[in-house]
């Protein structure tokens, strides 16, 4: 049976990309390694910090292609160390998170093996566009007045 998604409703239009980010994020994997947190730092301010015990500076990566942040840790070859027991996790990892158009992230630091991300959001901006309606001819106008009452 194929679920109908909720954005192909008929009124709901040019939602196409919303809705390709949407299945590629439940696509993405579920793996909880390495563990992380998003907090609020300010009123247009987020930190997503990410903890990456025992990796470097190095050894992780951050790429920002289009809209998609994408964070990833691979260690250098092992010493010849002899564990006891090892508990603490060095395995490669890829953590992925998809950002609204106009989100910036603005710096990153590594900090007591936590990595921290920190991005601006955009301040949202009103746009409203008042249509005058054309003649009996059926065509429109075209002519649109601002809100500041300014023909465009």
């Amino acid at each position: 049976m194929n679920r109908l998604s909720p954005l192909r409703n008929p009124l709901l239009l040019g939602f196409d990309e919303f809705e390709r980010t949407l299945e590629r994020i439940t696509k993405a994997s579920s793996d909880g390694y390495p563990p992380y947190n998003i907090e609020r730092t300010g009123e247009t301010r987020l930190r997503i910090t990410l903890a990456v015990a025992g990796f470097t500076r190095d050894d992780l990566d951050i790429q920002l292609e289009d809209n998609q942040l994408t964070v990833s840790g691979q260690q250098a070859a092992e010493d010849d160390r002899e564990y006891l027991h090892r508990g603490i996790a060095t395995r490669m990892f890829r953590r992925s998170f998809v950002l609204a158009d106009g989100v910036e992230v603005s710096a990153a630091s590594l900090d007591n093996g936590l990595l921290n991300i920190d991005v601006v959001l955009p301040q949202p901006e009103r746009n409203i566009r008042k249509i005058e309606i054309g003649g009996d001819t059926g065509e429109a106008s075209g002519v649109t007045v601002d809100t500041k009452g300014e023909v465009q």
